[in-house]
Order: C-alpha cells, then sequence, then structure tokens
C-alpha cells in the first residue's frame, strides 16, 4: 500500500537554533523538516543542507508552495493546471513553486 500512498509529515516551522531566556527555543520559519514517504519517493534520501546551527539553509531553500507542488506530482496534478472560479476565470492551482528536486 506503501508503494501507491504518499505519505508527508511536516510542521508550520522550525525551532530557534539557540536556547531562550525561559529554557525553550522560539519558533523559527528559516530551516524545519519535512518526511516523504512512499508514493514514489526516494527512500533514504537527505535533501537540502543547513549551517551548523541549523539556522539557516546553506542550499537550495523550499517553501510551501515547493511542497505542494511536489504533492501535486505525486498525485499526477498539472502544476499549470487552472480551474474556474466563482466567475467562471480560469485560476492557477499554483501561481509559484516547483516539484523539490530529488524526492522521486
Amino acid at each position: 500500500m506503501l508503494e501507491r500512498t504518499l505519505v508527508v509529515f511536516l510542521t508550520e516551522f522550525g525551532r530557534t537554533p539557540k536556547i531562550n531566556s525561559a529554557g525553550g527555543r522560539d519558533h523559527w520559519g528559516m530551516c524545519g523538516s519535512i518526511f516523504f514517504a512512499g508514493g514514489g519517493t526516494n527512500a533514504g534520501h537527505v535533501i537540502g543542507v543547513s549551517d551548523e546551527q541549523a539556522a539557516w539553509p546553506t542550499t537550495q531553500p523550499w517553501g510551501p508552495a515547493d511542497i505542494a507542488a511536489t504533492v501535486y506530482e505525486a498525485l499526477g496534478i498539472p502544476q499549470d493546471l487552472r480551474l474556474p472560479e466563482q466567475f467562471g476565470r480560469p485560476l492557477p492551482i499554483l501561481d509559484h513553486g516547483q516539484t523539490i528536486a530529488g524526492v522521486f
């Protein structure tokens, strides 16, 4: 079943690389983790690198639109697909973003 099911685990943000004054970590949007499994993904690959503190990406940064493009790719949905809005005008399902290289 995993071969035909895409599993995606992600969070909306990472955590700061340093402990704050209250002994915890704050929200940090610059680096986080995403896991893709099944659905034709390349198992066991790490894509992207951060600096030594996991504070900033040192390779191509990926964002929400890129994650959506990658999921659409797995589902066979063309990224240039346009769907009609309430007045019938075609709107793109994504206005930017690209499939994350190396996931498939």
